[in-house]
């Protein structure tokens, strides 16, 4: 082997890691740009803050709490739904949402399966807090305080809801759809 020969083999064994990495992160799925993939819980922290604004990355990520009245979406009335704005699964449907003047939105109903729950003790007595079941993004914390039917109180961060307005009829007449899709984009 030549010098030459020599420096071009090298030169190819030093490019084979960065070669052979950039081919594995080629092949690899990302959560946030591929739908078939379901496992949000493998996302990093350094991909979890490029997704998230800093107000829900420290709400969904490090349980924290927004401030009261802060939400524009305590004002909201308009029938949709409200989505977890870590990873966009339903969490809550427009007709189990009302006022409890605590400052949060509030709904006394999940939609089923949307979240999961565990005990809190970071204040002097236990709460149960509750998560996206899919990102595992925090929303807030669930009391025995609400309403009719179920008497419960999801009282959950503005910042880790994302809203989704349903498909009116008037949307159909506009966009010329039929009354059959606008069933079907219900939840």
């Amino acid at each position: 082997m030549n010098r030459r020969q020599l420096i071009g083999w090298l030169a190819g064994v030093s490019l084979l890691p960065s070669t052979v990495l950039a081919q594995k992160a080629a092949t690899q799925k990302d959560p946030l740009t591929d739908s078939s993939v379901n496992d949000w819980t493998k996302l990093t922290d350094a991909q979890w803050q490029q997704r998230l604004s800093r107000s829900q990355y420290e709400v969904l990520r490090e349980e924290g709490t927004e401030p009261p009245f802060s939400s524009e979406l305590n004002d909201e009335k308009r029938e949709g739904a409200y989505h977890c704005a870590g990873c966009d699964l339903p969490l809550f449907q427009s007709t189990t949402k009302y006022d409890s003047g605590t400052g949060w939105p509030s709904f006394y109903d999940v939609i089923e399966g949307a979240v999961d729950t565990r005990t809190d003790y970071k204040l002097i007595w236990p709460r149960t807090e509750y998560h996206c079941s899919r990102c595992k993004g925090h929303q807030g914390h669930v009391f025995e305080d609400g309403p009719a039917p179920t008497g419960l109180r999801y009282c959950n961060n503005g910042v880790a809801l994302r809203f989704v307005p349903a498909f009116t009829s008037k949307d159909a007449a506009s966009t010329g759809k039929s009354k059959s899709v606008e069933m079907t984009s219900k939840l």
